[in-house]
């Protein structure tokens, strides 16, 4: 379902992921030795890439003792999810997550075959794969999605070859927010940014995209209640959403101002703050 008003273009994308975590040396280790990201230090923070790839994926800042997720969340990130080129590379990363025996989760959303698990400072990660779009379906204009069990077994079959590491052209497919009022999202991130709403029957949670996509990103209410994330906790400290040209960062710039958003800028970048105060941060391409 389009927006009313502005609409964000078919080509925009999910950019990195900026994480406040508690040590940054632990998350190193999980990131790099576990997960099998590349790390490059940077000014003032760690940047993962995928391997044989430059592009940046997650940047890591270090607020020393930040504190852990509690068991019940926060408003503010529910997950991360990093998107891979293939089904072969969920099936390798499957089975090196059950040769580790890490805990993690599972899920078949119908339009993509997804595994869930968290970091160090308990911030959620989702790892998966597309199902090719000509597997997806619609019913009354609404993206069919669900979450059924994941067969791992299949999964894990499809593998050709061992992990090592996130593969090139392994990039951010989406972010997963936890907010206070699915109304509230649905002014900005909807009527205001220009995400078009995908899929809004499934309990307690929109999910929002461009260009056709499932969702470049959701949002639910599973933790309302809580508190948002403060400057002492583990947290998303910004997303980004980047956009094919500079015209388009103004354009969508426009429509949450009219909205009633203020933004911030940033050299030629605009960081607007939803209103349980998450950033996102719009970049051109």
């Amino acid at each position: 379902m389009a927006p009313a008003g502005y609409q964000l273009p078919d080509q925009t994308r999910v950019g990195r992921v900026r994480l406040q975590v508690g040590d940054l040396a632990r998350s190193i280790g999980f990131y790099g030795e576990v997960l099998g990201f590349r790390i490059a230090a940077s000014e003032g923070h760690s940047d993962l890439t995928p391997q044989g790839d430059d592009t940046v994926i997650v940047e890591l800042y270090e607020h020393r003792g930040a504190r852990r997720v509690p068991p019940g969340g926060l408003l503010g990130l529910y997950h991360f999810a990093i998107l891979l080129p293939d089904r072969a590379a969920l099936g390798r990363v499957v089975r090196h997550l059950l040769g580790l025996g890490l805990q993690f989760g599972s899920a078949d959303h119908f339009v993509s075959e997804s595994v869930y698990l968290w970091d160090p400072d308990g911030l959620g990660i989702e790892i998966y794969a597309d199902r090719p779009r000509t597997a997806w379906h619609t019913k009354r204009r609404e993206l069919v999605m669900g979450t059924e069990r994941l067969d791992l077994r299949s999964v894990v079959d499809a593998a050709d070859g061992v992990w090592s590491g996130f593969p090139p052209r392994t990039t951010m497919g989406h972010v997963h927010l936890s907010v206070g009022d699915l109304e509230w999202a649905r002014e900005f991130y909807h009527a205001g940014l220009g995400l078009d709403a995908v899929v809004w029957s499934y309990p307690g949670a929109l999910f929002l995209s461009a260009g056709g996509y499932h969702h470049h990103l959701g949002t639910n209410t599973w933790a309302a209640g809580s508190a948002p994330a403060s400057a002492e906790d583990a947290r998303l400290l910004e997303w980004e959403l980047v956009l094919p040209s500079q015209s388009d960062v103004v354009a969508a710039t426009e429509s949450l101002r009219a909205a009633g958003y203020g933004a911030s800028e940033d050299g030629d970048d605009r960081i607007f703050a939803d209103p349980w105060g998450t950033l996102v941060r719009l970049r051109k391409a």
